[in-house]
């Protein structure tokens, strides 16, 4: 089926490698090599490598791994930098001959041997010079920092940003740039996981004590990823401490967290993590018919270092929901509710480099979801449904030049979905499988300082029971107006062959491309400025138009229009076959986003405004006219700030923070959004209806057969929502360990932001009275727990 592509791609990876045989000038030479943490051993991704008094440099990768050619001989002056680090300068003598360094940067609480620069370090500026347009990077600490609802959360610190929301406090799931959550992209490791959400949504499977990097990409990301068409949410977990034994331990009102690290000798590390939820053993116990739930999820990660051209790192995580309820736990007749869910996933990447010039990633991954939920009543109902995801990909970097960078790669799927609902009358049964190819190229090409471009091609081959082809043309460019200013501009085309189905409460319904469902697919268009103001501040503006095609919901009236494949002997009818069960539409969000951000020093965050719009057309719906999604937010204001409470009293505002024995930090985190769009009644009718009206007119009753017919779709918004939380952090710092009490605040003046409207209707006096009512989203609901550092 692939055979083309296999020798494509083989002859591609042929020529590639052959370009290591091209040499440079014999007056000049490489240097390549890793940059470290000295206090753990842990790669630096983004540590800032150049030549003093040149433009001679570059970025180290996911891998800490940096190339820098041509550099001339005689005596030159290495600089590394790393925000929060001290930079270091190496003197070193180019002699023509590859030199292979292994530089470790200590943390600016600490003292170091080496030549520390004062001055010559990379600006600001260039630091967001590089970072490509519409690019979140976050580690652990910032996510951690951030007021939560109980526990630090990943997706609940990037609904913070700008282009992020979220739908309501239930749920921690993102939505970027007026796309779905489906529409995300996520890797852990290198691998995909397909549900990352936890608890109803009210957590997300990502433990923050176990990340060592978040690269977040809201739009027009490169040739590299694909399969999605919104944004990627690359985690990077820690590979552990090399160097000696280390635990972190979080325990709160409702869960605990474990993350161990650990040396394996001289060659290696190993970091793990478990978290459980323990609801079902406190709450619960004290609490009338409050579900019984908990969930789990752990994760485990080895590193090991073969040499200086290879290192192999194994990764597997795994997780499970629970919830077993029953309305009246004293009636065994009582509805019961059977619920669970989870992730599995592992993966296995060997980094090697062929040569000084070219770095290579091999990955072998696996993803399984699965969900199985029963109801148990008078007409029993049992879903199932199930997504695995076999992969085997591989990238090169080749360092063609310091202004030119090659980058190639390829992957292949195999995936297999499941989805079987049954009920009293009858059953529906889907089983899908798919093979995925996909190839890509892209060329990174900076002709003059104040010039960066990025072309590339990705390539897709999706075979179901139909095959879909796709080619996705991608292109960035970067400007440098100034020292301090850059414009950015990026596009893209992308498409989407696996769904998801949105639902509330419970876990999406996965759902592949196939002869009744094509693929989804978007283009992207992003505009951006980015401003540095003095030394600590930066500004950035983008603006983005993205354009949908053959996006999906449930048809509404597929009772009527769907068909059974066939009947069992009982004579219920069974459903094999997706046909009319989905509508099709198309879509577009537009926006505008404002940020001013402070990384660095005793007080950080950000005040951040986004002004945008969605609107999606759906087949026969709201009669063929736009409409706005749930999702759509015209107005969002966030004001996130950090603060070291022991440095500001000290008069340190700006500057780099100092290592005391006790600090108070401060979060507040403030977020105002337009409400929501909602549909409303514009009429009410009656379904046979008793033709004495009398019947109805005895005093105050419910009205049977009495309907209110929707008017426009989302024409109408829920009032705006506003938040403001605040924690309070006391870190003690006793030399080998340390002990952080907190307390978390989240809605501190108790707002009653509305979830949904209720109606009702009833006879009072002869007149029908409508009544509504609203439901709220999460109170004024405190939070204590400890962190213990060992």
């Amino acid at each position: 089926m692939y055979k083309k592509e296999i020798i494509s791609f083989t002859l591609l990876i042929s020529i590639f490698l052959t370009f290591t045989s091209f040499g440079q000038g014999n007056n000049t030479s490489t240097i390549s090599g890793y940059i470290y943490d000295k206090s753990t051993g842990e790669s630096l991704i983004g540590a800032n490598v150049y030549i003093s008094g040149t433009n001679l440099g570059n970025i180290t990768n996911n891998n800490g791994y940096f190339v820098i050619l041509d550099v001339p001989k005689g005596k030159q002056k290495l600089i590394i930098s790393y925000i929060g680090y001290n930079n270091i300068q190496k003197n070193l003598n180019i002699d023509g001959r590859h030199q292979i360094l292994k530089v470790y940067l200590v943390p600016k609480a600490y003292k170091v041997g080496e030549i520390l620069v004062k001055g010559d370090s990379i600006k600001l500026a260039d630091r967001l010079f590089a970072k490509p347009l519409s690019t979140i990077v976050m580690n652990s600490q910032q996510v951690n920092d951030i007021p939560k609802v109980v526990e630090a959360d990943l997706l609940r610190a990037l609904q913070t940003m700008p282009g992020i929301t979220s739908i309501s406090d239930f749920s921690s799931a993102i939505y970027v740039r007026g796309g779905t959550p489906d529409q995300n992209l996520y890797l852990v490791d290198g691998a995909e996981i397909y549900n990352p959400e936890h608890a109803f949504g009210i957590f997300s499977t990502f433990n923050t004590n176990a990340i060592k990097r978040v690269e977040v990409s809201k739009g027009g990301f490169g040739a590299e990823y694909g399969g999605r068409l919104s944004s990627v949410i690359n985690v990077i977990d820690l590979d552990g401490n090399r160097n000696k034994f280390e635990g972190n331990f979080n325990l709160s009102l409702i869960a605990a967290n474990l993350t161990l690290q650990m040396p394996l000798g001289s060659f290696g590390s190993l970091s793990g993590s478990f978290r459980r939820t323990y609801i079902d053993q406190t709450y619960s116990k004290f609490i009338k018919n409050l579900p019984n739930y908990y969930f789990y999820d752990g994760d485990l990660k080895g590193f090991f270092q073969l040499g200086d051209k290879d290192n192999i790192t194994a990764s597997y995580f795994g997780s499970s929901d629970n919830l077993n309820f029953q309305v009246n736990n004293s009636s065994p007749q009582s509805p019961h509710v059977l619920y669970n869910w989870g992730n599995k996933l592992g993966s296995i990447n060997w980094v090697h480099l062929f040569s000084d010039k070219i770095f290579s990633n091999f990955l072998i991954t696996n993803s399984n979801f699965n969900s199985n939920f029963s109801f148990n009543q008078s007409q029993p109902l049992e879903e199932t449904n199930s997504l695995s995801d076999y992969t085997v990909k591989g990238s090169l970097v080749y360092y063609l030049t310091n202004q030119m960078n090659l980058k190639v790669g390829a992957e292949y799927k195999q995936l297999n979905n499941l989805y079987n609902f049954s009920w009293n009358s009858g059953l529906v049964d889907f089983a899908n499988k798919a093979n995925e190819i996909n190839g890509y190229a892209s060329l990174i090409w900076q002709p003059v300082p104040i010039w960066n471009i990025e072309a590339g091609l990705r390539y897709n081959k999706f075979a179901s029971d139909k095959t879909f082809t796709n080619y996705e043309p991608r292109l960035s460019v970067k400007y440098r107006l100034s020292e301090t200013s850059s414009l950015k501009f990026a596009t893209g085309l992308y498409d989407q062959y696996v769904d998801s189905i949105q639902r509330l409460f419970l876990s999406s319904i996965w759902m592949m491309a196939d002869k009744n469902i094509n693929s989804s697919a978007a283009s992207h268009f992003i505009f951006g400025y980015e401003q540095q103001i003095s030394n600590f501040f930066v500004f950035e503006a983008e603006t983005y138009l993205k354009n949908y095609k053959n996006l999906y919901i449930f048809n509404q009236n597929y009772t009527a229009e769907i068909k059974p494949n066939y009947f069992e002997a009982n004579g219920n009818p069974v459903y094999t076959s997706s046909q009319n069960l989905f509508t099709r539409g198309d879509g577009r969000s537009i926006g505008l986003e404002l940020m001013l951000r402070k990384d660095i020093g005793a007080v950080t965050g950000w005040v951040s405004y986004s002004l945008s719009q969605t609107k999606y057309t759906f087949d026969g719906i709201n009669q063929g006219n736009s409409f706005l999604p749930r999702q759509d937010r015209t107005s969002v204001i966030n004001f996130v700030l950090n603060g070291n409470v022991t440095d500001i009293f000290k008069g340190n505002w700006s500057g780099n923070t100092t290592k005391h024995s006790s600090n108070w930090i401060l979060g507040l985190n403030f977020i105002y959004t337009t409400g929501q769009p909602i549909t409303v009644p514009s009429s009410a009718y009656f379904v046979n209806s008793l033709p004495n009206w009398d019947n109805y007119n005895t005093g105050s009753q419910n009205l049977p057969g009495y309907k209110l017919y929707p008017g426009a779709i989302d024409t109408y918004r829920l009032p705006a929502y506003i938040r403001l939380d605040i924690s309070i952090t006391w870190e003690k710092n006793y030399g080998s360990w340390s002990l952080a009490p907190y307390l978390q605040i989240f809605n501190i003046g108790n707002r009653k932001n509305v979830w949904f409207i209720n109606y009702s209707s009833n006879i009072t006096n002869g007149m029908i009275v409508q009544n509504i009512t609203t439901v709220d989203m999460l109170p004024f609901l405190p939070s204590l727990g400890v962190t213990i550092k060992f």
